[in-house]
């Protein structure tokens, strides 16, 4: 096994936080948290974890990266929503200008097919260059509101959209999502047909327990979790249920670990709670993944989709995760724990590689 194992992300919302949070992300981490420690407009300002060094640091080489603007339906969410698709559209438009733009510096990679999953990866396991290596990412919709029509979510596939998570919080245009209650209607049925056709992969993250079941009934094409840990041991809405998981992961599914802190110890209050308070450390994902591993009987269905920077900072991550670069500090808890080399791989990246690599056949 390599010393350093390349890591895949599987949720990071690079454009939101450069776009929407003023974050130059190709800049150190130090200097990114200087740049804004006087503001208060968010409660994560001054406590950023992600940027494209610290990702590099923590060979973090790998990630599936997001467009967000969901439309607001007066329902809580961390991140802000647009009064209509076509505001949300536009964002979308905006923040996937963002990722060309990094392209075009060299910072980072489009992953959008099989060929170019695999130079990646060729590239990531080589001696190290001269130059930075880009972040390779593939693009994700976190929430599908944004989407106006089929030929909208065409030209999304053009412009290298491979993944598409329906819902966010709340109701929303297609299905029902976190805290929200209520399957597919006919529209949200139309949009899993048309990425079906397309060859899109259907993230599940968020969907409401009756979307949820829609969807998996509707939708026969890849379906994985991007940022999803477990009710068990979190009761809450937004986890999945033991059933929940089985059933994904008879289907292939893959559950990106997420560490925003209430999605990893139960009782957590924003604003209130800390993480020195509720004593979380980074070690406390295992126990998410040993559910997840004792469920499948197998470490297969596991890998990482850290959600850092998604509307919180180091105020809501847990103690031991001050960068991007900690996640390295899982891998390293795993080992302690008992997990074969061949599985802490696979939980850093390989799982999600295996998936990609069948899906893109």
């Amino acid at each position: 096994m390599q010393t350093e194992p390349l890591i895949l992300d599987a949720h990071l919302d690079l454009a939101m936080n450069a776009v929407e949070w003023n974050r130059d992300l190709t800049r150190p981490l130090a200097e990114i948290r200087a740049a804004e420690a006087h503001r208060t407009d968010k409660p994560d300002r001054g406590r950023g974890t992600v940027c494209l060094p610290e990702m590099r640091r923590g060979r973090v080489g790998l990630c599936v990266a997001t467009l967000i603007a969901r439309v607001e339906h007066n329902a809580w969410s961390p991140v802000a929503g647009w009064r209509s698709p076509a505001q949300a559209w536009a964002m979308t438009q905006g923040q996937r200008a963002w990722y060309r733009a990094m392209e075009e510096a060299g910072e980072m990679t489009a992953i959008t097919d099989r060929p170019g999953l695999e130079a990646h990866l060729a590239l990531w396991s080589g001696p190290e260059p001269a130059a930075p290596r880009p972040i390779g990412y593939i693009l994700s919709l976190e929430g599908a509101d944004s989407i106006r029509s089929p030929g909208h979510l065409e030209r999304a596939w053009a412009d290298g959209l491979r993944v598409v998570g329906p819902a966010h919080y709340g109701p929303g245009v297609y299905a029902n999502g976190t805290h929200a209650t209520g399957g597919l209607g006919a529209g949200g049925r139309e949009l899993l047909r048309e990425m079906r056709r397309l060859g899109m992969i259907l993230d599940l993250t968020h969907l409401c327990d009756e979307a949820f079941r829609d969807a998996l009934d509707v939708f026969d094409g890849p379906v994985w979790a991007s940022h999803q840990n477990c009710r068990a041991l979190v009761p809450d809405g937004r986890q999945w249920s033991d059933g929940q998981i089985r059933e994904a992961c008879a289907r292939g599914a893959v559950l990106g670990m997420a560490f925003d802190a209430w999605m990893m110890v139960p009782g957590w209050k924003r604003g209130v709670t800390t993480p020195e308070s509720a004593g979380l450390h980074i070690d406390r994902i295992v126990e998410h993944v040993d559910h997840i591993c004792q469920i499948t009987g197998n470490a297969r269905h596991v890998g990482l989709g850290s959600d850092l920077d998604g509307g919180f900072g180091t105020e809501q991550t847990p103690q031991g995760l001050d960068s991007i670069a900690d996640l390295r500090r899982v891998l390293a808890a795993l080992r302690v724990r008992g997990y074969r080399d061949e599985d802490i791989v696979a939980i850093a990246h390989g799982n999600y590689v295996r998936f990609l690599r069948e899906a893109w056949r």
